[in-house]
């Protein structure tokens, strides 16, 4: 009883280092919940004096039941999932969205796009400082191989095919203020940034729900776009193809990517991407803070 007792409060003790890394592995809060409950039932099942080290034990358990999950889920889209709408359910979506803010969307986003082991190894590595060592026994390969993974994993979430842009910092400066304008409501904002041609393109996945294809002029496009405002807490910078754009990704999920044409500090056109093949096509980044 005392040992069970004493595996229960370790537990406990670190239920929320394991929730934050089952988070950042899965991308969704209640799969990480579920990760997190797998591990105490492993634990629980576990003899008196077997578990010496509960928190390096429980951390690498949580990995292992991710790594399964990651596996299993891309094994089931070998065909697109459908779109998962913002105000899609969740375990508590408020809770999950201000989790996924912290984290950050863009590299929420990012981080899906990588393979399961080298999401696996960035982020125990990287976010968690866990040796090479013991995330090469969770992947089942050597160590020189767990670093090459994360290393991997590293250069895409930061974008290191990137090529510099001289005038990225301009860009952000403008996709920021359209941004901040667009979640306000703030039309004049919106008109601040705009080119006064501008030209707001949708893809046909994006333009379902009465959305147009195309709009022409900033005036037309703004008063259209106050209605945007909610759906834009969402939306989040992020680099697209080497430049700044913007993904909508509510806790995580990818719905839409935002290509922007900028010059002289304005923009000249918005391409809203929204098909799951071009998506998948796209080169994302994470902005360097």
């Amino acid at each position: 009883m005392e040992e069970n007792r004493w595996l229960a409060e370790q537990f406990e003790a670190h239920r929320e280092h394991l929730r934050a890394v089952a988070y950042r592995m899965l991308g969704s809060l209640s799969e990480a919940e579920d990760a997190v409950q797998e591990s105490w039932l492993r634990l629980a099942r576990k003899g008196p004096g077997e578990v010496e080290n509960p928190g390096g034990w429980l951390t690498t358990v949580v990995a292992r039941v991710c790594l399964d999950m990651l596996r299993s889920r891309k094994s089931r889209r070998e065909e697109p999932l459908p779109e998962r709408s913002a105000e899609a359910s969740a375990t508590d979506p408020e809770r999950e969205a201000l989790l996924a803010d912290t984290v950050g969307l863009a590299l929420l986003v990012v981080l899906e796009r990588l393979d399961p082991a080298e999401r696996l190894a960035f982020v125990l590595h990287d976010m968690f400082a866990v040796p090479f060592e013991e995330i090469a026994s969770i992947v089942g390969r050597s160590t020189a191989a767990a670093r090459q993974l994360a290393s991997r994993a590293r250069r895409r979430v930061q974008g290191a095919s990137a090529k510099p842009d001289a005038d990225l910092a301009v860009q952000r400066e403008v996709v920021a203020a359209f941004l901040a304008a667009l979640r306000a409501g703030d039309i004049q904002g919106l008109l601040a940034v705009l080119d006064p041609d501008v030209v707001v393109r949708a893809d046909a996945a994006s333009a379902r729900g009465g959305t147009p294809a195309e709009v022409r002029g900033a005036r037309a496009w703004a008063k259209e776009a106050v209605g945007y405002s909610r759906g834009a807490r969402f939306v989040r910078p992020a680099m697209v193809d080497g430049k700044v754009g913007a993904v909508l990704a509510p806790r995580g999920r990818l719905l839409r990517v935002l290509r922007f044409t900028i010059a002289n500090g304005k923009i000249l056109e918005i391409e809203v991407v929204g098909d799951s093949a071009r998506l998948a096509g796209l080169d994302l980044a994470v902005l360097e803070r």
